[in-house]
C-alpha cells in the first residue's frame, strides 16, 4: 500500500503512475480543492500532522510514502520525514524540475531574508507571485508599503487573505491575464516569486519581468531532509517504486540502448574534459524528462575516456539485457562537429530505408539527437558556444558493444542490411516490455483509467512519434486517453469494445500498418512480415505507375514506401487506412472508429470509408 501526499501537478503525475498498476493506494491533500480522478487509489483530505500520520500508516499498512506536494510545503515535508524516519517507511519524493539559476534574479534564503533586500534597496511597491500562503510572511512589507498579491481564484484562497488581513482590493487572479500582461498593467518596482520550478511556471514568470526590466527576487526552496529520495517525471517514480516494491508493477521498465549510450557518452565528455569520473549522470530523455543513470566503470586513455553502462530492460525480453553498452569519446580539432564512428559490436548500414546513410554506424536519428544534446550540455559548461551556437571543438563518439555481434544474430539486422553488430535504438527512450500476457493486462488497467477519466473517446498508438501527432490532433483530451498498443492492435481494440467505449481512433504509422492491412493484429516482428506482392497490388488498385510496383518488391524495410511513392498518389497510403479499418471494424462493431496512417512528419492519411 502506497500513501502519495499531494495537491500538485506532481501528486496527478503520482496517481497516473501508480494507476498503471491497478492496485489500491492513497492519495492525500490538504484541501478538496484539486479535483482528481483515481480508477485504483482512494482520495482523503485533511491535513495530517506526525500523529495522524503515523497512525494512519499503521492502520492501513502503508509501506512506502510518496511525497508529491508543493516544495514550500515545509511542515508537511518535515512531517513525512519524522514519520518515515520513526517508521522505518521510505519516502521518495517526487521533484520538480527546477532550471539552472538565472543571473537576472536576486535570490533570498528565505522570506525574512527577502524582507531585509526590500528595506535595504528601499522598494516603493511590489507584486508578490509567492500565492496566498505567504501573505502573512510578508507582512512587515505590505502593511506599510503598496503591494499586490496573485492568488488562485477561488473562495478559499480569499477568505485565507481576508483572515490575514490583506484588503481584497489588491488582490489579482492566477488565468485572468498572462505574466507579461500582468507586469504591463501594473508595472511594480519588483516582483518577488518562489522557486517553483518547472511546473509552477517560474521561467515565464523570470523571462515576462526581464523582457520589461522589472527587478525579481526569488525565496529559494527549502531543503529537504536526507530521508527522502528524490526522482524526477513519471518514469523516474515508476523505476524507485519498482525498486523498493518490487511486487508493486506486474512488469519492469527498462532503458534503451540509445538511453544507455546517450549516458555512457555524457559520462565520458565529463570525465575528459574534468579529469574525475563520474557514478552517476543525469540526461535528458526525449520527452523532456530528466532522469539518473548509473555508470559502471570509466577507462581513461591518453586523450580519450571509455564509459560503460550495463543496460537494464526490465521484465522485456530484450537481447541486450544486462549486456554493457559503451562509449569512448574523444576531442578533435580538425572540426567542429559531433561525429559518431562505428565501435565494436554495433552494426554498420549497408541498405537504404532506415533512415541513416550507407556506411555509418546503425546508432538510430533519436539516440544521435540525444547524444548531440547532451554533449552540448556538458561543453557549454567547459567552453562557451559560439553566437550562433556552434560548438567550440569535435567530438568523436565511439559507441560500442562487446557482446554485439553475437547477440546480432538474434535479432534481425542481418535481413535489414545491418552488418557487425546490434543496433542502438530507442524512440521514447524507455523499454516497455510489450512481449508478455502481462502487457496486455497493463494495456486493460490504462484502458480502464481512460474509461474513468473521459469515457468518451480513447486514442490507440504505437509509440512515441505517433503518440505526439494523435495528441496534437485531439488537444482537449486528457493524456489518459492515449494508449500505447505496441504490437497487440488487436488486443487492444478487443479491450476497449468491452469497456464500451463510444469512439476509438487508431493512429499506426507505416511498420506496422502493412503488416495490420493484410490481417495481423499481432504486429510483432516475429509473427508478421512484410507482404510485398500484397503491396505491389495495393499500388497497382491506387493507380501508381508500374515502376512504383517494381520498386516495391526490391524494399527491405516498409519505411521505404514513403520514399518510392510520390505524394500525388496518396490514396495508396488512403488504402493501407482502410484495410487496416477493414480488419479492425469487426472487432469494434456499433462504435465510431478511425484509422489514421502517420508517416515521419507527423502527416496523417485516413481511410476513405465513412465511420
Amino acid at each position: 500500500m502506497i500513501l502519495i501526499l499531494g495537491g500538485t501537478t506532481e501528486g496527478r503525475h503520482a496517481i497516473k503512475v501508480c494507476d498503471e498498476a491497478a492496485k489500491p493506494y492513497f492519495y492525500s491533500t490538504k484541501g478538496s480543492g484539486q479535483k482528481v480522478e483515481c480508477a485504483h487509489g482512494t482520495h482523503i483530505t485533511g491535513a495530517m500532522d506526525e500523529d495522524r500520520m503515523r497512525t494512519f500508516c499503521h492502520e492501513n499498512g502503508i509501506r512506502l510514502l510518496i511525497d508529491a506536494a508543493h516544495p514550500f510545503a515545509e511542515l508537511l515535508h518535515q512531517t513525512v520525514a519524522d514519520v518515515s524516519e520513526q517508521s522505518g517507511i521510505p519516502v521518495i519524493r517526487y521533484e520538480r524540475h527546477y532550471p539552472d539559476e538565472n543571473a537576472y534574479v536576486v535570490w533570498c534564503h528565505s522570506f525574512d531574508e527577502a524582507l531585509r533586500y526590500l528595506a535595504d534597496k528601499n522598494i516603493p511597491n511590489l507584486l508578490a507571485l509567492t500565492g496566498v500562503n505567504t501573505i502573512e510572511k510578508l507582512k512587515p512589507y505590505w502593511l506599510s508599503h503598496p503591494c499586490r498579491f496573485r492568488i488562485l481564484d477561488r473562495n478559499e484562497s480569499r477568505q485565507k487573505a481576508a483572515g490575514q488581513g490583506f484588503p481584497s482590493s489588491q488582490l489579482v487572479y492566477y488565468g485572468q491575464e498572462s505574466d507579461e500582461e500582468l507586469l504591463r498593467r501594473l508595472r511594480p518596482a519588483a516582483v518577488i516569486t518562489k522557486e517553483s520550478g518547472e511546473s509552477g511556471g517560474f521561467e515565464e514568470k523570470i523571462a515576462a519581468a526581464q523582457r520589461l526590466q522589472i527587478p525579481v527576487i526569488a525565496v529559494r526552496r527549502p531543503p529537504l531532509s536526507d530521508e527522502f529520495i528524490p526522482v524526477y517525471g513519471e518514469n523516474g517514480l515508476r523505476k524507485m517504486i519498482e525498486r523498493i516494491l518490487p511486487e508493486f508493477f506486474p512488469l519492469k521498465t527498462g532503458y534503451t540502448t540509445g538511453t544507455c549510450a546517450t549516458a555512457a557518452t555524457k559520462a565520458a565528455l565529463i570525465a575528459l574534459l574534468s579529469g574525475a569520473s563520474v557514478e552517476e549522470v543525469r540526461l535528458s530523455l526525449p520527452g523532456g524528462e530528466p532522469i539518473r543513470m548509473a555508470i559502471r566503470q570509466t577507462d581513461f586513455e591518453e586523450d580519450a575516456v571509455t564509459c560503460r553502462v550495463v543496460k537494464d530492460a526490465g521484465d522485456d525480453p530484450d537481447v541486450t539485457h544486462n549486456h554493457v553498452i559503451q562509449s569512448t569519446v574523444r576531442l578533435n580539432n580538425t572540426h567542429r562537429d559531433i561525429v559518431f564512428l562505428q565501435g565494436k559490436g554495433v552494426g554498420r548500414v549497408t541498405l537504404p530505408g532506415l533512415g541513416i546513410p550507407i556506411g555509418e554506424p546503425a546508432i538510430n536519428e533519436t539516440p544521435r539527437n540525444m547524444m548531440r544534446h547532451e554533449v552540448r550540455e556538458v561543453l557549454r559548461q567547459y567552453h562557451p558556444l559560439s553566437e550562433k551556437g556552434k560548438i567550440p571543438i569535435g567530438v568523436d563518439i565511439t559507441v560500442s558493444v562487446p557482446e554485439g555481434e553475437k547477440l546480432a544474430a538474434k535479432t534481425f539486422n542481418p535481413k535489414l542490411g545491418i552488418v557487425g553488430g546490434i543496433s542502438i535504438i530507442g524512440t521514447s527512450g524507455i523499454v516497455r516490455p510489450f512481449s508478455t500476457d502481462a502487457f496486455i493486462d497493463a494495456i486493460r488497467r490504462e484502458m480502464q483509467v481512460a474509461k474513468a477519466v473521459s469515457g468518451e473517446h480513447v486514442v490507440l498508438n504505437s509509440g512515441a512519434k505517433s503518440e505526439k501527432t494523435l495528441k496534437a490532433l485531439y488537444p482537449d483530451l486528457p493524456p489518459q486517453a492515449f494508449i500505447h498498443y505496441g504490437n497487440f492492435v488487436g488486443e487492444a481494440i478487443r479491450i476497449a469494445a468491452e469497456l464500451d467505449f463510444p469512439r476509438l481512433t487508431l493512429g499506426i504509422m507505416i511498420g506496422k500498418a502493412v503488416k495490420l492491412a493484410e490481417g495481423s493484429l499481432d504486429t510483432h516482428s516475429k509473427r508478421g512480415i512484410m507482404n510485398k506482392p500484397f503491396l505491389a497490388e495495393l499500388a497497382l488498385s491506387a493507380g501508381c505507375p508500374p515502376a512504383v510496383q517494381e520498386a516495391i518488391r526490391e524494399i527491405t524495410l516498409a519505411r521505404q514506401l514513403w520514399d518510392i511513392i510520390p505524394r500525388e498518389h496518396s490514396a495508396f497510403f488512403e488504402k493501407i487506412a482502410a484495410e487496416c479499418r477493414r480488419v479492425c471494424a469487426p472487432l469494434f462493431p456499433d462504435a465510431r472508429l478511425s484509422v489514421l496512417l502517420v508517416d515521419e512528419e507527423g502527416k496523417t492519411y485516413e481511410s476513405p470509408v465513412s465511420v
